[in-house]
């Protein structure tokens, strides 16, 4: 009987917890600059929409990333590049 209990606890723990967890988001910033061709995750100056750029690397292309990511990632910039 402990067994069965002790299961029943732990699958309403899980049930419980699983939407708090699901609830918690990471800040994003845009990072410019590092997008592969076609893979932008918004319009930019010369393309009308996500997934447009055409070049990789495009200066005004951005993806979201976490956070503080974007500082990391060489020849990346939080600002379009001109």
């Amino acid at each position: 009987m402990k067994t069965t209990q002790l299961m029943l606890v732990s699958a309403i723990a899980s049930l419980v917890a699983a939407p708090a967890m699901a609830q918690q988001k990471t800040e994003s910033e845009k990072c410019y600059g590092i997008v592969k061709a076609g893979k932008n995750d918004c319009q930019t100056a010369t393309s009308s929409c996500a997934g447009t750029s055409k070049t990789d690397g495009q200066k005004d292309a951005w993806i979201a990333v976490p956070k503080g990511t974007c500082e990391k990632i060489v020849g990346a910039s939080t600002t379009p590049k001109k």
